[in-house]
């Protein structure tokens, strides 16, 4: 392997795609036991490597010189091998200095709290300070190596204006997971998220709900790698690269989200666009039926719309972890809060905002089976439709306009 990462679990790293894009160079993922580290660093059989958890700290003394930066943070993500003398570096600095400075969000005279006790979490520590923070918290559950507690963080310092996660809370698979509440700091102006995958995390998308700027971390993997790359290549990579290599990304992670009254077209424009962009296609309502082993009539029938609701947020909540995919939901599944935010932390969502008249009814659902039943629907969800949609899309009679308007939106 002449260029690669290299950590104890990569199976859903994204780095490889991220670096062939940058430069025509093959990036290999190799995950070493910790008992194989020493082995690994020792035989140098490598150009240039990045380090993931849980190695950002403890390569460091397989090393024989570290940059001033990586000294000062106590942490080193990029090792290149210069003619068998390795050199350790940190570029998650000058990444996570890139990803907030592109997301607007101001440090400068606020207060950070840090969460997280790893190598990131120094990094995130150092990037406050050089962006001026008034003050600057790490935590942790063991509070050691300088860090305060989750309890001490709670009990004496919600005025924090910032929020940097470093911690592996929310990570797939365990998406449901937040290392704090964010109702509990009333001033908080910032969210940081470092992990990538969900592209919004759970602690990020309840920031962007009240309002809070808030990012997840794809950016920042993209801007280490450029960085890392430059080391390795000794050669510069425009920011213009770098921001064409995110976009690539972000293309080839985010789903598209369909929702909108029944019969607006949503499973015949989502296979279309599907098919248009050469990504997967799945109906939130045919993932009902295949779960409840039931129709949706039936389904009403035996356990009522509670129960379909339930049987409803259960489905979103698998299919809002697939990446690359066109969803379509059914009609009322804007009803739940908790399936909105399922749905955008790895979705962009668009409203077919199409004219009640030209809506179809059918007996196959229950709650809008005649035209009475569907203006009812229509009027108590349309608010809800156009505050939950990242885009609305205005519906004509053309199914390729409308795939069109979908298409140049997610692809700008």
């Amino acid at each position: 392997m002449d260029y690669g990462l290299i950590g104890e679990k990569l199976s859903h790293s994204f780095s490889k795609e991220i670096h062939e894009q940058i430069f025509d160079y093959k990036y290999g993922i190799k995950e070493i036991p910790k008992d194989q580290l020493d082995a690994f660093m020792k035989a140098k059989a490598f150009k240039g490597i990045n380090v993931t958890i849980p190695y950002k700290q403890t390569v460091i003394p397989c090393l024989d010189e570290i940059s001033e930066r990586a000294k000062k943070i106590g942490a080193v993500n990029t090792v290149y091998n210069r003619n068998g003398y390795l050199y350790g570096d940190n570029t998650d600095f000058s990444g996570m200095v890139a990803l907030i400075r592109r997301n607007g969000i101001e440090l400068q005279g606020r207060k950070a709290l840090i969460l997280g006790s790893g190598g990131t979490s120094k990094t995130a520590f150092a990037v406050a300070e050089e962006l001026g923070a008034r003050e600057v918290y790490r935590v942790s559950r063991s509070a050691k190596d300088g860090a305060i507690s989750y309890e001490d963080a709670l009990k004496n310092h919600t005025d924090a204006e910032i929020l940097i996660n470093t911690t592996p809370c929310g990570m797939f698979p365990d998406t449901d997971c937040v290392p704090v509440d964010i109702d509990l700091f009333p001033r908080l102006e910032g969210v940081v998220d470092a992990v990538y995958n969900p592209l919004r995390t759970k602690l990020v998308v309840s920031a962007l709900n009240k309002g809070i700027r808030a990012t997840g971390g794809l950016y920042m993997l993209v801007a280490q790698a450029v960085f890392s790359s430059e080391i390795f290549t000794q050669t510069c990579v425009s920011e213009e690269k770098t921001e064409g290599v995110y976009k690539n990304m972000l293309r080839a992670k985010e789903n598209i989200v369909l929702t909108g009254m029944p019969g607006c077209g949503k499973s015949t424009i989502g296979k279309l666009v599907a098919k248009e962009l050469g990504m997967s296609f799945v109906d939130s309502d045919e993932g009902i039926v295949e779960k409840a082993g039931k129709s949706i009539p039936e389904i009403f029938e035996s356990v009522g719309e509670q129960g379909f609701r339930d049987i409803e947020s259960q489905v979103i909540a698998e299919l809002s972890l697939l990446q690359n995919t066109v969803i379509a939901t059914g009609g009322g599944a804007i009803l739940r809060q908790e399936n909105v935010d399922a749905l955008r932390r790895n979705g962009r969502i668009y409203f077919l905002d199409r004219d009640i008249e030209y809506l179809v009814t059918t007996k196959d659902r229950p709650l809008s089976s005649d035209r009475k039943k569907l203006r009812q629907r229509y009027n108590e969800r349309y608010d809800i439709y156009l505050s939950t949609a990242d885009k609305v899309i205005s519906c004509s009679q053309s199914k390729e306009e409308n795939v069109g308007m979908i298409k140049d939106d997610f692809t700008e």
